[in-house]
């Protein structure tokens, strides 16, 4: 594997070996954020004036407006600007550049702040369109969640100017800790199991002391990490700056990107308000199963990379940026692939894991998403292609089509007569395969030489890889199926690591054998750790 400089230190780190941290912490931050997804599902009421749909609807608004105006800047629109800086050696420029964005966005976001605060009901009642009987939590939980959106675009600027300068551990930490409050919260505010909802008995509205709280956590984090960098925040904003305005530029395409991506979400929740009490938690289990495998696999490998994709059109070396970004997407589907078949597979065992009571809705709508984590994942580092060239308005236009035909879609698919529920997962996995169609045939019209033989080799012997794991997958779970009385993750969870083990090994295995270069490194270390001889004293 290949290293790149850190530019603060000139000390030389293995992208590898960011990979595996953004990885190994996108995999612990998952296995906590389930966690905290059961603790809420086992703690409160999925149906009834006090449910779990107040908790998942809350998030809607604070999330449009975090997305929307702040994370377009964080990293895509952002990063590429700073890698400029730096090849240039203007470090004073970069850190009046951060500044300057700082301060533009706190202001912004302050006022949504304001505007989320005292708009709550009305937004909640005729936007989000939530049960009356869910109308009062709800609006309690986003009334504490107004300032998340500030907290989180400081969080995200610092993060992405630490990556941009080859520091990743705290990026890849903090979210641990908001995670972790809202555990906190759950366990503290339980309803259920004799429980009477905790101090002052707030019951489920107190899970919006601990995403705040876990915001808050989160920043401080953030902000450590920035010591060591020579940052200094000035009280100013550079309108007249060139490298100002470009981001201001780069920013709205994917800002309204990001948007159009929250629209879908709220547009979503009232599609399932179509539906019984209970429905809004129902696919948002779902979703957050099939967000998972996305961030672990294709959000964290697209992180990694993305710096030195950003570097090597800095330098002018676009050869070496088409020879990364290949490699990576051909590492991205090679992991994606198994983890789909054991997704599918495993969806009883997961839906049991994170909401024991009601599980065969989750795994229902999860096995319709499963082919999403697969496109979703490839998404992740085809976006990037285009913002490392500074196109952010590409995936905007095709985000408002593809956008647009999911809508159209999961209305026709849940109306009466229709797939029900279901129809909103089913139009999810057929626009995520969609989008991604329509970028990998403009890429290929921008540059002809970019999915070359090679490339589609390794991929069609990947898929052919997949073929065998499928049949690993569906021999194992004849064997260890999920039974009625299956409680604990003593039983459930084993196994559910059982089906993993044999469909990951399994797939290792085949592509040692088909010659997959993505396989050679594990098969390499594996020889060395297994022949290394040992040194015996006496």
């Amino acid at each position: 594997m290949k290293k790149f400089a850190m530019p603060r230190t000139g000390k030389r780190v293995s992208l590898g070996n960011v990979a595996l941290l953004l990885v190994g912490s996108s995999l612990l931050a998952q296995l906590l954020g389930f966690w905290r997804t059961k603790l809420v599902n086992a703690n409160f009421l999925a149906v009834g004036p006090h449910s779990t749909d107040s908790y998942f609807a809350a998030f809607t608004i604070p999330d449009f407006f975090f997305f929307t105006i702040s994370a377009g800047a964080l990293g895509v629109a952002f990063m590429p600007v700073l890698a400029d800086h730096l090849a240039r050696g203007d470090r004073k420029g970069m850190w009046k550049l951060v500044s300057s964005l700082l301060n533009l966005l706190m202001i912004v976001m302050a006022v949504v702040a304001v505007i989320i605060f005292v708009f709550a009901e009305p937004i909640m009642r005729d936007v989000v369109r939530v049960h009356t009987a869910q109308l009062h939590d709800s609006v309690v939980i986003m009334r504490f969640l107004c300032l998340n959106p500030l907290l989180f675009t400081v969080s995200g600027i610092l993060t992405a100017t630490q990556q941009a300068l080859g520091r990743f551990f705290f990026y890849a930490t903090a979210p641990l800790l908001y995670n972790g409050s809202i555990v906190a919260a759950a366990l503290i505010f339980s309803t259920v199991g004799g429980h009477t909802g905790g101090p002052g008995h707030m019951g489920i509205t107190g899970l919006g002391i601990g995403a705040l709280i876990g915001a808050i956590l989160q920043l401080v984090v953030v902000v450590v990490g920035t010591f060591g960098t020579g940052f200094r925040w000035t009280p100013h904003i550079m309108w007249h700056s060139k490298d100002f305005r470009q981001v201001l530029r780069n920013l709205p395409p994917r800002s309204v990107d990001q948007g159009m991506d929250q629209i879908e979400s709220i547009v979503e929740i009232r599609f399932a308000n179509r539906f019984p009490t209970g429905s809004i938690s129902y696919y948002s289990n779902a979703f957050t199963l099939q967000l998972a495998p996305i961030l672990l696999i294709g959000t964290a490998i697209s992180t990694a990379v993305f710096p030195r994709l950003n570097s090597r059109l800095s330098h002018g070396r676009p050869d070496l940026f088409r020879r990364d970004f290949l490699r990576f997407l051909r590492l991205i589907i090679w992991v994606a692939m198994p983890v789909v078949v054991v997704s599918f597979f495993g969806r009883g065992y997961l839906a049991h894991l994170i909401f024991s009571k009601n599980s065969t809705a989750i795994a229902y709508l999860f096995g319709f998403l499963t082919i999403a984590i697969l496109f979703r994942s490839i998404y992740a580092i085809v976006s990037r292609w285009f913002y490392a060239q500074k196109d952010t308005k590409t995936p905007l236009y095709v985000s408002i089509f593809t956008i647009t035909l999911n809508i159209v879609l999961a209305n026709v698919l849940t109306e009466p007569g229709g797939y029900g529920l279901s129809g909103l997962a089913i139009a999810q996995s057929i626009v995520a395969a969609v989008e991604i169609s329509i970028l990998g045939s403009i890429m290929v019209m921008r540059d002809r030489k970019l999915f070359d033989a090679e490339f589609w080799s390794g991929v069609f012997r990947t898929i052919s890889v997949t073929g065998f794991s499928l049949v690993a997958g569906y021999i194992t779970v004849g064997f260890i199926p999920l039974r009625a009385d299956d409680r604990g993750f003593m039983t459930v969870g084993s196994k559910f690591i059982i089906l993993t083990v044999i469909v990951m090994v399994t797939h290792l295995a085949i592509s040692g054998l088909f010659g997959l270069e993505e396989a050679r490194p594990i098969w390499g270390w594996l020889r060395r750790f297994t022949l290394r001889p040992i040194k015996v004293e006496y």
